[in-house]
C-alpha cells in the first residue's frame, strides 16, 4: 500500500451522544470490527471535528472509535454559537471526556492516534492514564507551548508566507495592525455583528489553510469549508 492510499470507505456501526457534564454532550461513533483491536482518533484543531476520511486510516480489523471533542462537530453545545461558553473547554476536561468514553464503551486499553492538536491531547492523555494506552501514533506533533503558537500566529511563519500574512493583517482594522494580531482577531470573532465574525473567521482559516503546505494553498482547506467548523476553529485558536 502506498503511503498516499487509504483503506476502503466504511460507515459507523454504532454511534451516540455521551453526557460528559458541564452541560456538554460528546458525539461518538464506532467503525470496523466490534471485536477488533480498539483504537481512538483524537482530531486536531482544537475544534476541527472528526471527518469521514479518518475512518479510512485503519483497516476493518480495528475497533475504531471517533468522537468530536467538546463544543465542536456534532457535539453540543456548539462553540460557533455566540452564547456558548468555553469556560469548561479545557485540556483536563477533554482528557476526562476520553476516559468517560473509554469506560462507556467498555474498552480496557486502546491505541491512541492523534495529529496536530490531537497529538498534544494524546500526549496529555497518555501522561494522565498510561495504563489505558496500548500504543500511540502521532503526526504533526506539537506540545501546545506558547512559543509554538506564537510562531504560527504572531509573525514567525510570516517570513515564509508574506503574501498570506499581509492578507491576514488586511482583515484587521488599520489601527490594530501594529498590535497583537491574536488579540485583534479575538475581538473580531466576538463582535456582536455576525458578518464581522464571519469575515474574521474566514480570514483566519485562510491563513491556516495556506501554512501547512508548500507552495501555499490559495483557497480554503476542505476541513474549514463547513461554516460552523470555520467559526469554531477560529474562536478556539
Amino acid at each position: 500500500m502506498a503511503v498516499t492510499d487509504f483503506y476502503p470507505e466504511t460507515d459507523p456501526h454504532d454511534h451516540g451522544m455521551l453526557d460528559v457534564g458541564d452541560g456538554n454532550a460528546v458525539y461518538w461513533e464506532e467503525c470496523g470490527n466490534p471485536d477488533g483491536k480498539p483504537a481512538v482518533v483524537l482530531h486536531g484543531g482544537p475544534g476541527s471535528g472528526c471527518m469521514p476520511a479518518f475512518r479510512r486510516l485503519f483497516p476493518t480489523a480495528y475497533r475504531l472509535v471517533l468522537f468530536d471533542q467538546r463544543n465542536c462537530g456534532r457535539s453540543t453545545p456548539h462553540a460557533s454559537k455566540p452564547h456558548t461558553s468555553l469556560a469548561a473547554n479545557k485540556t483536563a476536561g477533554l482528557i476526562d471526556d476520553i476516559e468517560l468514553l473509554r469506560e462507556h464503551l467498555d474498552i480496557e486499553r486502546w491505541l491512541v492516534f492523534g495529529g496536530s492538536w490531537g497529538s498534544t491531547l494524546a500526549l496529555a492523555y497518555a501522561e494522565a492514564h498510561p495504563t489505558r494506552v496500548s500504543e500511540m501514533i502521532l503526526f504533526g506533533v506539537t506540545t501546545g507551548r506558547h512559543t509554538e503558537f506564537d510562531w504560527t500566529f504572531r509573525g514567525g511563519l510570516a517570513r515564509f508566507f508574506p503574501e498570506q500574512w499581509e492578507r491576514l493583517l488586511a482583515s484587521v482594522p488599520a489601527g490594530e495592525r501594529g498590535g497583537d494580531i491574536v488579540d485583534a482577531y479575538y475581538r473580531l470573532l466576538n463582535d456582536p455583528d455576525p458578518s464581522t465574525r464571519e469575515q474574521a473567521a474566514e480570514a483566519w482559516c485562510l491563513w491556516e489553510s495556506a501554512t501547512p503546505l508548500w507552495p501555499p494553498r490559495s483557497g480554503m482547506a476542505e476541513r474549514f469549508r463547513n461554516r460552523e467548523t470555520t467559526r469554531w476553529r477560529s474562536r478556539a485558536s
